[in-house]
């Protein structure tokens, strides 16, 4: 096989999300009322999300259709190549086989694009004017802008602060799509101002702009908020990616070994590894594959976190979820991977892995960025920080390969370019990069915090 680009025809684009729910080891943990310790009633989740997105949330249909209009504008992007990286193969003399699905051709430039415009449409057709939500390096708050112009929704972001200073383009972009954005703690909410008041040099975090756009979304009528990870409905729209890498794969019959991918909340990985986990549970798998998520050691909220209820917000105003987690008030380190940076993962992942299903490794920025240079000389793409993660676990396992002469298939998800993130390379190659591990204290701190204002948050199978 020398084929580096394996592509699809646009009619293959896939016509159903897969929906892991009924596939998973045991039934999800459900988000709970922190003062009733039940699950929330479904019109204070409609009072966030559009009606359509609760229930999604919530579904156990295996596969849900995904609307013509939605198919229509994936049809600008999708279906995205597979690459067998021969490059990257080469410069390492292994003897192991690598591929990589790339998301960064969407307009905004990377996977975020495959729920925002459905996120979009769904609110679209209930009658929804605005719609707000928080970014951490911009790529979803570029993705929601986008979506929204598309059927003609307004959009306001707050985009955490350290990264709207290091990324002024996405900003940019953003606006030129439409958005209002603002730097994340800002004065246009309550939270917002009570957080600067207290510090006036907070750098901001997911959690505090999540608080920030849910506050702003509740405030107004004619407006919900969207959510670029971590809930289930987030992750079943991108298993776009994985069908997709399926029928690719298929197309060369081959098949992955094993399959890497980064996580902030968990949406990216998932929507590549699912539709390939649902094979290994239906047993049409021809190999068992493994499946590894790769997050920053700066934010280690599995390998170094606690699987216990939290919020997901540092104002602690949505329903508590199972995860694994920092603590909501957790504040990141300002590194440059700005979509790595939340406190807690997906709870269908965190299931996985509790379960045994799913590994974790965990990187600092420098072997990453190292990694996605060694990759940006071989195949030419410059990765955004995020995906570079899942780069260095890939080296790093074709380079065992070598060792031990095992021909492994290997692919992972290069889920965005990293066009706007110049600044970041720079400061690696000037030598500013700080290989930062996060404090197992602070961890423990936040967890001590936690459980005096939620006791039984740790205590609840």
């Amino acid at each position: 096989m020398s084929t580096r680009k394996i592509l699809l025809e646009e009619e293959e684009i896939p016509k159903q999300w897969y929906n892991i729910q009924p596939d998973l080891p045991k039934p999800l943990p459900p988000p709970l009322d922190p003062k009733t310790r039940a699950p929330p009633a479904p019109e204070v989740l409609e009072a966030v999300f559009a009606k359509e997105l609760v229930r999604q949330e919530v579904s156990q249909e295996r596969w849900i259709k995904i609307p013509e209009e939605v198919r229509e504008i994936y049809r600008i992007w999708r279906p995205t190549p597979l690459y067998r990286a021969l490059g990257l193969e080469k410069a390492l003399k292994t003897p192991a086989k690598i591929y990589y699905k790339y998301e960064g051709v969407s307009p905004p430039g990377s996977h975020k694009s495959n729920t925002s415009v459905a996120q979009a449409y769904f609110n679209m057709k209930e009658g929804i004017e605005c719609i707000t939500t928080e970014t951490g390096a911009g790529q979803w708050g570029s993705a929601l802008a986008f979506a929204c112009k598309m059927f003609g929704i307004k959009s306001r972001i707050y985009m955490v602060k350290v990264s709207y200073q290091q990324k002024p383009y996405r900003r940019v972009l953003m606006e030129n799509w439409g958005a209002e954005v603002f730097a994340s703690p800002s004065n246009n909410t309550e939270f917002g101002r009570k957080v600067l008041a207290e510090d006036p040099n907070n750098t901001g975090s997911l959690g505090l702009a999540i608080s920030e756009a849910m506050e702003d979304a509740l405030s107004n009528n004619a407006t919900k908020y969207a959510l670029g990870s971590v809930l289930n409905h987030v992750l079943l729209h991108q298993t776009v990616v994985g069908q997709e890498a399926l029928k690719q794969f298929e197309q060369i019959d081959e098949y992955p070994d094993i399959i890497f991918g980064c996580i902030g909340g968990g949406s990216s990985f998932s929507g590549l590894f699912w539709p390939f986990y649902y094979e290994k549970v239906a047993k049409k798998a021809p190999k068992n594959c493994e499946f590894v998520a790769v997050e920053p050691t700066a934010c280690p909220s599995i390998t170094k976190g606690k699987y216990m209820y939290d919020f997901p917000d540092v104002a602690a105003s949505g329903p508590m979820l199972k995860m694994y987690t920092l603590g909501h008030t957790f504040i990141p380190p300002p590194i440059h991977a700005g979509g790595l940076r939340y406190h807690g993962k997906a709870p269908t992942l965190c299931l996985l892995h509790k379960e045994g299903k799913v590994g974790v490794k965990a990187y600092n920025q420098v072997e990453v960025f190292e990694a996605a240079t060694m990759f940006t000389k071989t195949e030419g793409i410059i990765p955004a920080p995020e995906p570079s993660h899942a780069i260095k676990a890939t080296i790093d396992e074709a380079l065992k390969c070598k060792k031990t002469g095992e021909k492994k298939t290997i692919l992972f998800l290069l889920c965005g370019h990293g066009h706007f993130d110049m600044q970041a390379f720079d400061d690696f190659h000037a030598g500013k990069l700080v290989p930062y591990e996060y404090p197992k204290e602070k961890v423990e701190e936040a967890m001590r915090q936690l459980k005096e204002m939620v006791p039984w948050a740790n205590s609840v199978e």
